[in-house]
């Protein structure tokens, strides 16, 4: 329920900001971690009503670090709200939008938006990657960069309860979007394995609900893209030149709402094989609308 506070964990409280979507489920899941002089993870998109209602949550509470996972609008932009109304706290992330507002454009106007529009303004005060820690009273965070989904999204693991904050890396209702131009299946392959290398008892996404033995659901979704890019070399195998045509192929049954996310999903899939030099296209740079062939 939007603008709940819920006791997830020991140390863990999370408020849904009203924004459900395709892409967010039933909204974007703000959590505080600690009490007194607390962390928050996500503040959420650009929704007064959302920073209203967390602020009422943390009535005679310090806020000490706001912790931003990646710059999609239903992650970050609360950041700024929370500081217009008096919030003093370093904002950690990996660094400003990976795309310039061209390109944000040109991605908006080709049809092609997968996820929640940019943050372009973002700017975190503290800029944080693989091996930093951040520590509060009675929270400690272990930085994680793990790129695929966006190239700046960041991970926290929270050593105290063993468990990792993955924003959209990982989710226990959907696969996480891997759009071109920025997300890059390689990245968000190699992203998975470097979880593979930590002992956390429980994921914490941004949207749905938590992930229990993360450790056997991350090598099920590492198998998953594995299996549909074998699907897609099947398809190119077969006749298939096309990405509407590769799509239709793998994805029948499929609602068909669901084949232009599934079209950007095969192109990201696409450009790691060309790169690989598994396939070529008939064009300088892979696109939607590019015939693609087998080498050899």
């Amino acid at each position: 329920m939007p603008g709940r506070v819920d006791m997830v964990s020991p140390h863990i409280r999370r408020i849904v900001a009203d924004n459900p979507g395709p892409f967010t489920l039933l909204g974007t899941g703000t959590y505080i971690v600690g009490y007194g002089r607390v962390a928050i993870i996500d503040p959420g998109p650009r929704d007064e009503k959302h920073v209203e209602r967390l602020l009422c949550a943390l009535h005679g509470e310090r806020v000490e670090a706001i912790l931003v996972t990646h710059t999609h609008g239903d992650h970050s932009p609360a950041a700024a709200l929370l500081k217009e109304a008096g919030v003093d706290a370093p904002v950690y992330g990996f660094g400003p939008h990976p795309l310039t507002r061209e390109q944000e454009e040109q991605v908006e106007a080709a049809g092609a938006r997968l996820e929640e529009r940019a943050d372009l303004d973002f700017v975190p005060d503290v800029r944080v990657s693989t091996g930093d820690v951040i520590h509060g009273w009675g929270w400690t965070f272990d930085v994680l960069h793990t790129p695929g989904h966006i190239s700046n999204h960041l991970c926290f693991g929270f050593r105290e309860e063993r468990a990792l904050f993955s924003g959209d890396h990982v989710m226990a209702w959907a696969t996480t979007i891997i759009p071109p131009p920025d997300g890059n299946v390689v990245d968000y392959l190699a992203s998975l394995e470097a979880l593979l290398e930590r002992d956390d008892e429980v994921y914490w996404p941004t949207h749905g609900p938590p992930v229990y033995d993360p450790q056997i659901y991350v090598r099920m979704l590492y198998r998953h893209r594995l299996e549909r890019e074998q699907e897609i070399v099947d398809a190119l195998a077969a006749g298939k030149r096309r990405i509407d045509a590769i799509v239709k192929r793998i994805y029948r049954g499929y609602p068909k709402e669901l084949h232009k996310p599934a079209a950007r999903s095969v192109l990201a899939h696409l450009v790691k094989l060309v790169q690989e030099g598994r396939v070529k296209c008939d064009t300088p740079e892979p696109g939607i609308e590019s015939r693609y062939t087998l080498v050899g």
